[in-house]
């Protein structure tokens, strides 16, 4: 008769690889700003899925997509590496 078991060290095994860097944290944290924008953008494109779009849910998307544009790019221009002699 064979028995049936759980293999529990494999359930529930820990590896120091397995959390994330205090680098990959620090991206993570620096990406935060764009990542709310695009949740926010997603909720107000889920409200108008199974109705036609009010006025005032065109212009609650309409500031969700300029929220996103505005945390992408300031994302951007955060992480773009210092070039000297360019730019201001």
């Amino acid at each position: 008769m064979n028995h049936i078991v759980t293999v529990q060290e494999a359930v529930t095994a820990f590896e120091p690889w397995m959390e994330p860097t205090a680098a990959e944290l620090d991206a993570i944290e620096l990406e935060m700003p764009a990542i709310l924008a695009d949740v926010d953008l997603i909720d107000a494109q889920i409200i108008v899925l199974d109705r036609t779009p009010s006025e005032l849910d065109v212009r609650r998307i309409r500031r969700a997509r300029r929220r996103v544009l505005a945390a992408r790019r300031a994302l951007a221009n955060a992480s773009a590496p210092f070039l000297p002699g360019v730019g201001a």
